[in-house]
């Protein structure tokens, strides 16, 4: 349920154009890092307002029942489809909140096409929301809603990102916004 006090997100002068990927937020994320050998390696592209679209392979590493997706591999997918979204609004966010309607197995060896999307903001909060489909279909396999919260990611993470596989990437960014010459 949203708040009433709910402000509608607009998008970001700096997001991407529409049918852009959207950069990863981070090469080592589960979700959408190129260089996380056992992620989900998820590509989205970029809508015409908060939105993006995303499609990724329900392979056979992901199964949780006989044949059908684990859903903590859908919960993953959701959590990094939205949290995506927040490029659209020029956000930084960390998930604080998130809930999920498995409406149908999803088959292993399928395709998942998810569509998300940030609906509006109540100060640090942003409200998104995404659904799942299989392939093109039109009926959902899979809701999902979550709250995030914005963050100045020097002071969220400065303990733990030289942890992180892609340290360097962050140490430059990070040596970059010292100087005053970009923001991380």
């Amino acid at each position: 349920m949203l708040p009433d006090e709910l402000v509608p997100a607009s998008r970001s002068a700096k997001a991407p154009a529409p049918g852009e990927v959207v950069r990863a937020h981070n090469p080592m994320c589960f979700g959408c890092g190129d260089r996380s050998e056992a992620g989900l390696h998820m590509k989205a592209i970029a809508g015409e307002g908060t939105d993006v679209t995303a499609r990724m392979q329900v392979e056979p590493r992901f199964e949780g029942g006989p044949g059908v997706i684990h859903g903590g591999i859908l919960s993953t997918a959701f959590d990094e489809v939205m949290g995506l979204t927040h490029w659209m609004v020029g956000a930084i966010a960390v998930t604080a909140h998130l809930e999920i309607d498995f409406a149908k197995p999803i088959p292993v060896g399928s395709e998942l096409r998810l569509e998300a999307e940030t609906v509006g903001t109540v100060r640090r909060k942003l409200y998104s929301r995404a659904v799942a489909y299989l392939g093109d279909d039109t009926e959902p396999v899979g809701v999902a809603h979550a709250i995030f919260v914005q963050i100045k990611p020097l002071e969220h993470f400065k303990d733990s990102f030289e942890a992180s596989g892609a340290a360097e990437f962050y140490g430059e960014r990070i040596a970059r916004h010292d100087r005053g010459s970009s923001s991380v």
